[in-house]
């Protein structure tokens, strides 16, 4: 896959989550609770963003480069929309930013990517499936419940549309003000949740208590990122040290790798699994404000 260090620890999280949703849905099945099968179009969705993600889709565009976000003066991944480009364009251009708002400005339009490719996947499977149910000549019950799922699918990618349009107003106003001191949150995975958790059907109680724990979700991305970071710096010292013939630098080198590489792992499926949970909790407040 020619992947870097990150990017295989990355894909080792978020394969252990899928394996882990997997093996919970089994158990669901065997006690016929999920009769209607959308959590098994639910999975298969999610390995296909995977498969996308880290480009084992069979297509050559799809796959992600390095996680730097400059290399030799130029970015190592497209945005595939004109709109970011030309905004990632004037925000690099325009003085505002140093290096590390930069950083984190690109981390931001990636994560604005990534979105838009959740979301046609999503709609790409609401597709196939209405498409399916208006080939059914005869209504049953059966039907009714794939008209539940459909609803429930088309809530799913309003939600997604409605972050997605919220995402692309603020990179808009951040690329050409530049980043507020005041902000209240840095992680663009952090502010799309909170953007999302004022809209739902909170108390002032339940906000401020959600305001904190993304606080500490915050504070483990950033422990996360730093391990990237780590990994990224030893998997280059290690390839230099190959090359030396030192085999007691060697030994050392790799063992630092492999502690670097095990605990980026862990504390990737932290995050991701705690990002899940987040995400749920916001899903059931927005969905309680459309009853």
């Amino acid at each position: 896959l020619h992947l870097s260090a990150v990017k295989l620890a990355e894909l080792h999280s978020d394969l252990k989550i899928q394996e882990k949703d997997e093996l919970s849905w089994k158990k669901l099945k065997a006690e016929g609770l999920d009769e209607d099968g959308e959590k098994e179009a639910k999975l298969r969705r999610n390995l296909n963003v995977i498969m996308t993600k880290y480009g084992m889709n069979g297509k050559k565009d799809s796959q992600l480069a390095d996680t730097n976000y400059i290399k030799d003066g130029t970015e190592s991944d497209t945005l595939d929309d004109p709109r970011l480009e030309k905004l990632w364009s004037k925000a690099k251009t325009s003085g505002k930013f140093s290096d590390e708002e930069l950083d984190k400005l690109w981390r931001e339009f990636k994560h604005h990517k990534e979105k838009i490719r959740e979301y046609n996947i999503l709609l790409e499977t609401v597709s196939r499936t209405e498409d399916i149910h208006k080939n059914v000549i005869n209504p049953s019950e059966e039907n009714l419940v794939k008209e539940e799922i459909l609803h429930n699918k088309h809530r799913e990618l309003k939600e997604k549309l409605r972050s997605i349009n919220q995402g692309f107003e603020r990179l808009r106003k951040v690329s050409h003000q530049g980043y507020d001191t005041t902000s209240e949150f840095e992680e663009p995975r952090v502010i799309d949740l909170w953007d999302m958790a004022k809209s739902a059907n909170f108390t002032e109680k339940e906000l401020e208590s959600f305001r904190e724990e993304l606080k500490h979700f915050e504070a483990k991305i950033e422990k996360h990122h730093h391990y990237q970071k780590q990994l990224e710096i030893s998997h280059q010292k290690l390839k230099h040290v190959e090359g030396t013939g030192d085999k007691d630098h060697l030994n050392r080198n790799k063992e630092k790798y492999a502690m670097l590489q095990e605990k980026t792992k862990e504390l990737g499926y932290k995050v991701k699994k705690h990002l899940q949970d987040l995400s749920s909790r916001i899903s059931q407040g927005l969905q309680h404000n459309e009853l």
